[in-house]
């Protein structure tokens, strides 16, 4: 069985639970309702994902992105009033 890593993005619901998106399959998307549940359904949709692709004949995108990291921004007190 062959092993393939995709990086996903978590985004939280105002009303609840968790949006997934694969950046390296467009329009892949998921929702589950705690963490745990949207990672699961994420790889489904990414296992539906790539066998829709392999069907259509059509090849599997990498995610050789694996740098994944976040910034801290720091804003003065008259510049948060147009943040």
């Amino acid at each position: 069985m062959k092993v393939i890593h995709y990086n996903i993005v978590l985004q939280p619901e105002p009303e609840g639970g968790y949006t997934v998106l694969v950046p390296a399959l467009p329009g892949c998307i998921s929702y589950g309702k705690t963490l745990g549940a949207a990672k699961k359904l994420a790889q489904d949709a990414i296992v539906g994902y790539i066998t829709s692709l392999k069907k259509h004949g059509q090849s599997i995108p990498r995610d050789d992105s694996r740098l994944v990291d976040t910034v801290r921004i720091k804003f003065d007190a008259k510049a948060r009033t147009y943040a």
